[in-house]
């Protein structure tokens, strides 16, 4: 009888794990960093009866309750949980210590046309148009509040379009991933809250480029049109605004676990709090393949800049014209996926132009990506090799 049992309880263990319903490597979203813009000395954007330091605060304290009291196993770290100053890299700085899976950073935004409304999320990525680099430039003034602050951000100066150009390519290793839960709390915003919906944008952000995980800033609306104002002032609104931000979460939660496809929640919050309670990966190197799918050996000790235009589930011949003839087409493989690359380039300057051309042809989300013996490693950590 002991043996038939034995043998039942391993028959089923193979049935399970062969059906996936047991998973030891799965991957889990343990921790998330939820951050309120500006604070303390820092107001942030004024309306007529509001600051976005306080806006940003109250969102940010109900997103973070909703995740906690529906996923009790997250741990929630908030930069900060009252009316206080924290700097920008001190933000980000939160986020690595405590080596967070996620980033979420609250802000309103303002505008000097009073009839501008609704909802945007940003993600690091290169400033597209003049309206996203002033919008970039005005969040990120907020550091000449800070003392020697061209030291902290490596002399970054937020008034150089330069600056927050190459700035931009930063936080590009997990651009995937941000983007991902960036379109997530947009299609929340207009279908569930009734938000105008701004899209998504890139830009480049300073609270972001130092995070080392996925990371979105959400501008929850303009506190300089009147009926926004009154909506982000209120109970009502605030509520809506936190639970659209938690169900973008909990879908890209479940997509990012591989618990199945990314799903856009119906349902309001699994469990609505009564009242707020504070509470309190790394980069994964990946190795270019050939196009008989084997490693490439570490064959130069040399760093390149290429630019990534695509990710497909399924491989492609590097010849495909559905790259429209883009010049010199590699291929690597990270979590399952074929990222597709084009150009080689020494500097991060030729890369960031190759981008452009490579954007006007289609791939509008392109982006500059580093490799170091055919590593992949972030643009930030390239450039220091190449100036060393």
């Amino acid at each position: 009888m002991k043996r038939f049992n034995l043998f039942f309880v391993l028959l089923t263990l193979m049935f399970l794990y062969s059906t996936g319903s047991i998973n030891p490597t799965v991957k889990k979203i343990k921790k998330v960093v939820i951050d309120a813009g500006h604070g303390g000395k820092d107001s942030g954007a004024c309306g007529k009866k509001s600051k976005e330091k306080d806006i940003a605060l109250a969102v940010a304290l109900k997103v973070g309750n909703y995740i906690k009291t529906n996923f009790p196993d997250i741990d929630v770290i908030y930069t900060r949980k009252t009316d206080v100053f924290v700097e920008l890299f001190q933000r980000a700085q939160i986020a690595n210590t405590n080596k967070a899976d996620l980033f979420i950073c609250i802000h309103c935004n303002s505008s000097t046309n009073p009839d501008a409304k609704g909802t945007e999320t940003w993600v690091m990525g290169i400033n597209k148009s003049q309206a996203n680099l002033e919008v970039a430039k005005k969040e990120n003034a907020s550091i000449l509040l800070e003392n020697d602050y061209t030291t902290k951000y490596d002399g970054f100066d937020p008034n150089s379009p330069e600056a927050n150009i190459i700035f931009s390519l930063y936080q590009n290793a997990y651009l995937d991933q941000s983007l991902k839960l960036a379109e997530q709390i947009q299609k929340q915003f207009l279908s569930k809250v009734g938000r105008v919906n701004r899209g998504v944008k890139q830009a480049g952000f300073l609270v972001l480029y130092k995070t080392t995980m996925p990371s979105v800033l959400v501008e929850t609306g303009f506190v300089s049109n009147p009926e926004e104002e009154e909506f982000l002032l209120s109970e009502n609104g605030q509520n809506q605004i936190a639970s659209g931000i938690y169900r973008a979460f909990k879908s890209y939660k479940t997509d990012y676990e591989g618990n199945g496809k990314i799903v856009t929640s119906d349902e309001t919050p699994d469990v609505i709090p009564e009242n707020v309670v504070a509470v309190k990966d790394t980069v994964k190197r990946c190795h270019t393949v050939d196009t008989n799918n084997h490693t490439i050996a570490n064959q130069k000790k040399e760093v390149f800049f290429r630019v990534q235009f695509t990710t497909l589930p399924n491989k492609k011949p590097l010849n495909s014209p559905d790259f429209k003839g883009l010049n010199e087409i590699k291929v690597y493989v990270q979590q399952g996926s074929y990222k597709y690359t084009a150009g080689n380039f020494k500097t991060i300057g030729e890369a960031a132009k190759y981008q452009q051309e490579v954007q006007s042809k289609g791939f509008k989300d392109a982006f500059v990506v580093a490799f170091l013996n055919e590593e992949r490693i972030s643009p930030k950590e390239a450039v220091k090799y190449v100036s060393n």
